[in-house]
């Protein structure tokens, strides 16, 4: 039994080309770590925020309050109006002027959801400043 040795130069052949395996496998399991850490990223803590203590800002000379009450009626003023009245009792309050501030109480008790339907439906007539009113609480300890 004989073994054929190949006789010339040890040299070994330099290789042209790129070898991308390693590169892929690395960028694989990145891939897989991120996907696995992403959610955890993710902040779910449910939350009893306190009241804001910042200086009130100063009230327009006559400011438009749209309020909710605990039982899903809406006040323009002092007036009960519907959901559907809404975007033309804010016109002839507001004489047509859609860059007027929105002044939106909220009962306390009151469903986020309804109170997301209201701003929608001020949204979808046109009123986009709107602000929200809290209690003050500034001086108050």
């Amino acid at each position: 039994m004989g073994m054929h040795l190949k006789e010339g130069n040890d040299d070994l052949a330099e290789a042209s080309e790129i070898n991308v395996t390693p590169f892929i496998d690395v960028m694989l399991v990145l891939l897989i770590i991120f996907m696995v850490a992403a959610p955890l990223a993710t902040v779910d803590v449910k939350l009893d925020l306190p009241a804001a203590a910042a200086k009130p800002t100063p009230r327009p000379d006559k400011p438009v309050y749209l309020s909710i009450k605990e039982d899903h009626s809406l006040f323009l003023g002092n007036d009960e109006i519907s959901l559907e009245q809404l975007g033309t009792a804010l016109d002839g309050a507001t004489q047509g002027k859609k860059d007027t501030t929105i002044f939106l109480r909220g009962d306390n008790a009151l469903d986020y959801g309804n109170l997301m339907e209201v701003m929608d439906g001020l949204r979808a007539a046109g009123y986009l400043k709107i602000g929200l009113v809290g209690l003050e609480t500034v001086g108050q300890q």
